[in-house]
């Protein structure tokens, strides 16, 4: 029999994380994202109660999760706001999770303590202003000069990287050619304020106000040989991995503002009146409703099903696309409808829909696009 229930302890975490999120995040957030603010206080909270530290051993000053944990917490964050979902998400799977799954030894004592409490923050160096789909087309470039590697060029739409705790940005770079002649990609640890590293003023966002995200450049940046993550040459192919995880990751969030549209939706369909009745009473609006409880509970089973054969060590490349796509669709559908619910208050940022209206659409974007799920799909199923 498949049972799709939580277990006890992660039953728990979520109810833990679900009054978070409820009694911390959501009085004070809309007034970050208004003024465009990274929310230190909230993250700094987060730290405390370990979820940066989630999937990873107590080894490293992790919490001795799993993936699982993680996914959870980010659903139900969600549930009230994607701008704090994200900082976690990146701050794990896109920061921590790289130096967990590749780094040496060294690197990961020296680096992960510090990002899985929180206190630090890290960045994922692999989208650039003329390639974000095809990351193979990558252009920045790092060359070995004695024990130190010199990198040159530019990242974009980076999460987590200009914070006043940003510790780390892992870039790709071209570190030379293969005996094919294609391009030798490598990954490599730059610690925030090296010399040559730059980093912009925050990008003016549709969403994600709350979030921080930046374009990042460097200029004959050095640091040293020892910081190369992982294995010279498999830069691409450590990165491709960590992408199919963060999509499970992200149809999580996807999944939690897909049922923050029904909470909120049903809360305000059995206040507002018109015509002489609360308009939960008509057939309309609860078939729209029951629509988006629908798309919210299909798209949790496709990430937990990812979920599932991930957590078994098996393949599951195809379920994260499916996830990541399904979910990121019902989360913009969902934010349309809520919207259209609350009418002209559904276009307000004082209520929760209008940022999850602005939210939405970038989960058919960001850690690849919907295009992008599909191709992975059609390959999985041999499709040349």
């Amino acid at each position: 029999m498949i049972d799709f229930r939580l277990d006890e302890e992660h039953e728990t975490l979520r109810k833990t994380v679900q009054e978070f999120a409820r009694d911390e995040v959501a009085p004070v957030i809309g007034e970050f994202y208004e003024r465009e603010e990274f929310p230190y206080e909230l993250v700094a909270a987060m730290g405390r109660m370990g979820l940066f530290g989630l999937p990873f051993p107590e080894t490293y000053g992790g919490m001795g999760g799993d993936f699982t944990a993680l996914c959870v917490t980010l659903e139900e964050l969600a549930r009230v706001d994607s701008s704090v979902a994200i900082t976690l998400e990146a701050g794990v799977s896109l920061g921590a999770m790289p130096v967990f799954r590749f780094g040496s030894e060294e690197q990961k004592r020296h680096w992960l303590p510090r990002l899985c409490t929180g206190e630090m923050l890290g960045g994922f160096g692999l989208t650039e202003p003329g390639g974000g789909s095809d990351a193979g087309a990558t252009l920045t470039t790092a060359r070995l000069d004695g024990d130190e590697w010199v990198i040159n060029g530019t990242k974009s739409f980076i999460t987590n990287s200009g914070t006043d705790i940003t510790g780390l940005i892992t870039v790709t770079a071209v570190t030379g050619r293969k005996p094919d002649g294609r391009k030798e990609i490598s990954a490599i640890i730059v610690p925030a304020g090296t010399p040559g590293f730059r980093v912009s003023k925050k990008y003016s966002k549709v969403g994600w106000n709350a979030s921080d995200t930046r374009e990042l450049a460097f200029t004959d940046c050095r640091v040293p040989a020892a910081n190369l993550l992982g294995e010279r040459g498999r830069g691409y192919a450590q990165f491709l991995s960590i992408l199919d995880e963060g999509r499970i990751a992200i149809a999580a969030v996807s999944v939690g503002l897909a049922q923050g549209c029904v909470d909120e939706s049903l809360r305000y369909v059995d206040e507002r009146e018109a015509f002489g009745h609360k308009i939960g009473e008509y057939q309309a609006i609860q078939f729209k409703i029951a629509d988006m409880e629908a798309r919210a509970h299909t798209a949790r089973l496709a990430y937990y099903a990812a979920l599932a054969k991930m957590e078994r060590g098996e393949p599951f490349k195809k379920e994260a696309a499916i996830a990541k796509l399904v979910a990121s669709n019902a989360a913009m559908d969902n934010a349309r409808d809520a919207t259209q619910i609350f009418g002209g208050y559904g276009f307000m940022n004082e209520y929760p829909v209008g940022r999850f209206y602005r939210d939405a659409k970038i989960l058919e974007i960001g850690e690849g696009t919907s295009e992008v799920q599909r191709m992975l799909i059609a390959r999985e199923l041999g499709l040349r």
